[in-house]
């Protein structure tokens, strides 16, 4: 039967679900229901995101919500002890690189103060707002940009340089940071020629076209001296690329890669001797990932980080000899890496475990590494303070949402805690701790991550219907010692589920990062197929190892964005290993997403127009006929992600194939991350009604 529902106008819609199983009655006795995991106050509460720290440096401000709903709001938090304080909106301090100044913007003016608050002097006065401030290295000019052009002042001295003039029909200009102290590296972004894509929006008095400009742009990139005027243009063209600058701007990086993100080149330019050299290259069949690169603080010594050897390390070339050496090295990635000083990187990696991240301290006189970290956990978010002095970070282990932690680098010792915003009731909830596997493929080499959860009351002799949950993004690590930050609803969801009767199995298939670049890159030209592969492997290894209690002929899969695309991809091309599916904004065209979002989808399956058999083997929506399965499509009708037109083309297909067995429901004012609570419990009540329709 289709079950099709479509609200597109102010209809009365009654929930039909108020007397199902789920319902509060026959919640468990700790209260976590389908009511208390998607509606507010959040279990969980919010977790709290670091904004910036205070112009003084002895406290950051924090986005939070201290009665766990949505709306967030600025709190204080002192990094020596103290409950977080509510403040109004504060005007974001850029730190001088001596530390003794902080830039700011008020009411679109420039303005700048000593680093305690005092002193505030107003530099620049305007109609147009002031952004992207960037200090000099000398810590007495400040560059800024305003209505699209480059200015720079001096806080000692009156006076203002305008750098760039612009016409009406030019691009706008965008700081790229300061080339010692006497030059500028700034750039031209040209969409001219992208395409006009529309996401309708429908719940107002009338239908907004919604139109939104997408594509890769053309990009100039210029070396400015404000001493003698001259612009020198270091690349041009359609390319992605980053910059950086030698303290004493002598040398600038182009860290340089084509579109497609096949190939890289580290270019250096001597901006003295009027030369540039390539000093690294990489090229790869699959894409390339995670670039970084740094100059040290004080020096021409850099770092950056690559992927050549398969895993993601850190490198170390010296612009002045040329030399050029791999610091780290082994199977594991650097997850993160910043100067502490000339001689100093600390970094993050996952060398203990894929599923934890420690920090380190490399020595580059000594050659020496101080380990920071030895608590098992995860960790990530990392900030340093603007003086080096201090590390923030999130921290997280099983069943623990993640909290902000410190390390004292002037006196590392302890991890410090600095926030409790989980609130007290989410500890009276019994959860289940997942069951964190590492098992081998059918290849018998591809090492796989997958995480378990057992049928409440869980009985070797009986068997259970599973559900599988499958990660957004492609390019992203779910399966890791941690609350997950990014699914912390489908965390909980999941939790439910296994009080109803299911296994819940999560693998973070092939594309997912973590794992190197292989693992990443096999997915490349056909989405769809390894992970396919490497799911029904996991689902075969918890059959194996519980002896039969996994019913594998009731099998349903779900997942968001990337997660959804896998959903449908699953039911056609493995039919007879999923049962069920319920796809929530997902990619059923990957033809639809190429236009949307090229950045994604040309380094992983090419130009449709060159190679059309990559994005018809790896779009659900070519396989739609073949569905033989129940599955519900979900699908926010103003996402400006992944559009809705993926599910109204699919289920087309579905209609015109005579396939009855589906369901339907498009949220109005929702785009592809759901603002309402209302809409997340709609959402998640229809999936689990399904899976009970379906799976039992």
């Amino acid at each position: 039967m289709i079950r099709i529902f479509i609200v597109l106008f102010a209809l009365i819609f009654t929930f039909p679900f108020q007397n199902s199983v789920y319902s509060q009655d026959t919640t468990p006795s700790d209260s976590l229901s389908l009511e208390s995991i998607f509606l507010e106050p959040m279990i969980p509460g919010i977790r709290p995101s670091l904004r910036s720290f205070s112009a003084d440096q002895q406290s950051i401000y924090i986005s939070w919500n201290d009665s766990a709903y949505y709306d967030t709001g600025l709190y204080e938090l002192s990094l020596d002890s103290g409950d977080p304080k509510k403040v109004e909106d504060i005007d974001r301090a850029i730190h001088s690189p001596n530390n003794r100044h902080v830039a700011y913007t008020k009411d679109g003016n420039l303005f700048v103060s000593r680093a305690d608050g005092s002193g505030e002097r107003m530099l620049f006065q305007s109609e147009n707002p002031v952004y992207s401030i960037e200090w000099a290295p000398d810590s007495r000019q400040i560059a800024f940009v305003k209505s699209g052009d480059i200015w720079v002042t001096n806080i000692a001295q009156p006076g203002i340089q305008q750098v760039t003039a612009k016409s009406d029909e030019e691009p706008g200009f965008s700081l790229g940071g300061w080339s010692g102290s006497d030059a500028l590296i700034i750039s031209q972004t040209d969409f001219s020629d992208a395409r006009t894509i529309y996401f309708p929006e429908y719940v107002g008095e009338f239908v907004v076209p919604g139109p939104s400009r997408r594509g890769i742009p053309a990009v100039a990139l210029y070396h400015a001296n404000l001493e003698t005027n001259a612009v020198d243009t270091l690349m041009n063209g359609v390319h992605r690329s980053s910059t950086r600058a030698s303290y004493s701007g002598r040398f600038v990086a182009v860290d340089s890669s084509g579109a497609a993100l096949k190939k890289r080149d580290i270019i250096l330019h001597d901006t003295h001797q009027n030369t540039k050299s390539i000093v690294f290259t990489d090229s790869t069949d699959g894409w390339l990932y995670d670039r970084d690169m740094e100059f040290a603080p004080d020096s021409e010594k850099m770092f950056f980080l690559s992927e050549q050897t398969g895993w993601n390390h850190i490198y170390l070339t010296n612009a002045i000899t040329g030399s050029l050496e791999q610091l780290t090295e082994g199977d594991y990635e650097i997850t993160w890496a910043e100067w502490l000083s000339d001689n100093e990187i600390i970094y993050a990696n996952n060398e203990a475990d894929y599923g934890e991240r420690h920090l380190f301290i490399l020595n580059l006189e000594t050659r020496e590494t101080e380990q920071l970290t030895t608590e098992e956990a995860y960790r990530y978010q990392f900030e340093l303070s603007p003086d080096k002095s201090k590390l923030i970070y999130a921290k997280t282990f099983f069943n623990e949402p993640y909290e902000l932690f410190m390390i004292d680098l002037e006196n590392p010792g302890e991890e410090i805690q600095l926030s409790n915003s989980v609130p007290d009731s989410f500890h009276d909830i019994d959860w289940q701790r997942e069951e964190y596997i590492r098992f081998t493929g059918r290849d018998g080499e591809t090492d796989i991550s997958m995480s378990v959860l057992y049928p409440e009351n869980y009985n070797a002799d009986q068997t259970y219907p599973v559900v599988v949950f499958a990660h957004g993004a492609g390019s992203l690590q779910n399966v890791y010692k941690g609350w997950s930050n990014n699914y912390w609803r489908e965390y909980m969801f999941n939790q439910l589920l296994t009080r109803n009767g299911y296994f819940v199995v999560d693998v973070d298939f092939r594309h997912s990062t973590g794992y190197g670049r292989d693992f990443r890159e096999d997915v490349t030209n056909w989405m769809g197929r390894y992970e396919t592969m490497d799911i029904v492997d996991g689902l075969d290894w918890v059959k194996e190892k519980t002896g039969g209690a996994l019913d594998l002929d009731n099998v349903g899969i779900y997942g968001g964005s990337y997660g959804g695309f896998m959903a449908l991809y699953t039911l056609t091309a493995a039919p007879d290993r999923f049962h069920a599916g319920a796809a929530l904004r997902k990619v059923s065209n990957w033809r639809n997403y190429y236009y949307a979002n090229p950045w994604y989808t040309l380094p992983r399956l090419g130009d449709p127009e060159e190679v059309p058999e990559h994005y018809d083997r790896s779009s659900p929506l070519t396989y739609a006929p073949e569905l033989k399965h129940p599955v519900i499509l979900l699908h926010g009708l103003i996402d400006d992600n992944v559009g809705s037109q993926d599910t109204f083309q699919y289920a087309e297909e579905l209609i015109q194939n005579r396939h009855r067995n589906f369901e339907m429901m498009i949220y109005p004012s929702e785009r592809h991350s759901f603002t309402s609570a209302n809409s997340w419990y709609d959402e998640y009540s229809r999936i689990f009604e399904f899976f009970e329709e379906h799976l039992k």
